[in-house]
């Protein structure tokens, strides 16, 4: 007999097994990630196969933990050909249960033992946010600079910090820095220094070796910024399909890179609240964490718009742009919006100098230069906090750089 579940899912007979009161509500948890009908048959009729096979095995609701699945998986695997979202499906079930306080997190998801070197890394990310409070970014920069320090001077054995000699650290550098970028390079050496300082904080090592860590050559302004062509910028925004609701939200998007210069986390993580439509003005979040308004163009907004009444998924996420596939949502950080960038670039057939988002914050400042704008100017629009960061801009005017450019001594007269 036919059981349909929330009239949404049909299924060959009613739900059995410790999971069964709660395939409905997983039903609609699921409805409401917005997957294809589909991938949501898939995962209602795997979770109630796994509350059935919980029950064959004698397993209780309070005794289900997050090594079940992939037994269960295993065992699926001798009867049935596995599918590549199985694994998925599960772990979305699981979630919703810990969620639903069905299961404790604690046994839905056991703690792996981890090596030395992982221990040691994670207890200097929480000194780093815990004690320093940085920032989640700098974090994420810092940390695995440091798993490769333990793991070049310990390997997979203990770490006892107390055996770290300068020579560890400077060998260290002078390996790797020759393969980094010099900004990278840059932070690799504040990483292994603000790590070396907390070292001696904790009492682990007695020897100033922060004092030692090699200090990267880096001269200012070596370079051009990377910068879009506002040619480019025209045929790219020319080549967006916006009778689509993917074209609707990438239009928006590379229009707020374009004219308003944000930067992509800007973007990603832009909520509605942060859009005030009676003043025309937009509040993004800057670096350093405070948020300041610019103005909202008011093509950029009319673009915000058509995506957010044509274009945007029904969500109770408050951020603006969501993901176009299951689970609906807002992106996790700036990749998704690299990616819209490069694709876009790709399907419009643009060569341009790079294929990030920040090449249009270069091309704003550019053009705007150009146009007459003054460094201040430029340093307000795009949120900078010091001006030696504007500065890098006055050597894009190739031609009023020409001007001041004094005769070689000897040449044509």
């Amino acid at each position: 007999m036919k059981y349909i579940v929330n009239e949404k899912v049909v299924l060959s007979g009613p739900p059995e097994g410790p999971l069964a009161a709660y395939i409905g509500s997983f039903t609609d948890w699921v409805n409401e990630q917005g997957f294809a009908s589909s991938s949501l048959w898939h995962r209602v009729h795997l979770a109630a196969c796994f509350s059935a096979w919980l029950g064959n095995q004698g397993i209780r609701l309070g005794n289900i933990s997050s090594d079940h699945p992939a037994q269960y998986r295993r065992y699926r695997a001798r009867r049935v050909r596995p599918q590549g979202a199985d694994r998925a499906a599960l772990k979305h079930l699981i979630e919703f249960l810990c969620g639903q306080g069905v299961i404790p997190p604690q046994k839905a998801l056991p703690a792996r033992e981890l090596i030395p070197v992982e221990r040691c890394a994670q207890a200097f990310e929480q000194y780093l946010r815990d004690e320093r409070a940085l920032a989640t970014a700098t974090i994420i920069y810092y940390v695995p600079f440091i798993r490769s320090f333990l793991k070049d001077r310990f390997g997979s054995g203990t770490v006892k910090l107390s055996r770290l000699r300068a020579g560890d650290v400077v060998g260290f550098v002078q390996r790797q820095a020759p393969h980094l970028h010099t900004k990278r390079a840059k932070l690799l050496t504040t990483a292994l220094r603000s790590f070396l300082q907390y070292a001696r904080y904790r009492g682990e090592i007695t020897v100033d070796l922060a004092a030692g860590v090699p200090v990267v050559a880096n001269w200012t302004m070596t370079s051009l910024p990377r910068a879009i062509e506002a040619d480019q910028v025209r045929q790219l925004l020319a080549s967006i399909n916006r009778r689509t609701t993917m074209g609707c939200r990438d239009y928006a998007i590379l229009l707020l890179l374009a004219r308003l210069g944000l930067r992509a986390s800007q973007v990603a993580f832009l909520e509605l609240d942060d859009i005030d439509w009676n003043l025309g003005r937009l509040n993004v979040r800057g670096k350093s964490g405070p948020r300041s308004g610019l103005p909202l163009p008011t093509e950029v907004g009319k673009a915000i718009a058509v995506y957010l009444r044509r274009g945007r998924p029904a969500s109770a996420s408050r951020r603006v742009f969501l993901r176009m596939k299951a689970p609906i949502c807002g992106f996790d950080g700036v990749c998704g919006i690299g990616s819209i960038v490069r694709h876009s670039l790709k399907r419009a057939g643009i060569k341009a100098a790079t294929q990030g988002a920040h090449q249009f914050r270069h091309g704003l400042a550019t053009e705007m230069l150009r146009q007459g704008a003054s460094l201040n100017e430029i340093g307000q629009v795009l949120g900078h906090r010091h001006p030696q960061t504007t500065s890098i801009y006055t050597k894009v005017d190739i031609n009023a750089l020409r001007t001041l450019a004094l005769p070689w001594p000897g040449g044509a007269r």
